[in-house]
């Protein structure tokens, strides 16, 4: 591989981890698809999602807004209300979550499948 090639690949290598490492976390993914109808506080998305802490979703809430996937928006009234939405950013986002969720769903019976041949080779 020449220099300029290598770098090049190197670069994509980066970027496509530091973007994997978001979209990655464990509730990144589920809170920027139930965004994608509209904006919705907290306790709705916790509520949605089932299983998450408090603690987990704050952390990836904040993880999102830092990396310009959604956004939050607090209104000033008793108590304050606190919105989330996704950004433009977080919207172009929803396009490979899909074809990945496509594919997720297409592909999920074969890799059960493989899970399940290399647990009974483990076995023997």
């Amino acid at each position: 591989m020449k220099p300029q090639q290598q770098s090049h690949a190197l670069a994509y290598c980066g970027a496509a981890r530091d973007i994997l490492t978001i979209i990655g976390a464990k509730w990144s993914v589920l809170v920027v698809s139930l965004l994608e109808e509209r904006a919705k506080r907290f306790s709705e998305l916790k509520r949605e999602i089932g299983d998450v802490t408090q603690k987990s979703l704050t952390t990836v809430l904040r993880e999102l807004e830092k990396d310009g996937i959604i956004e939050r928006v607090v209104t000033p009234i008793v108590p304050p209300r606190v919105d989330y939405s996704l950004t433009p950013l977080g919207r172009s986002l929803l396009v490979p979550i899909k074809s990945l969720r496509i594919w997720a769903m297409e592909n999920h019976p074969a890799i059960v499948q493989s899970r399940s041949r290399y647990a009974e080779k483990e076995a023997a």
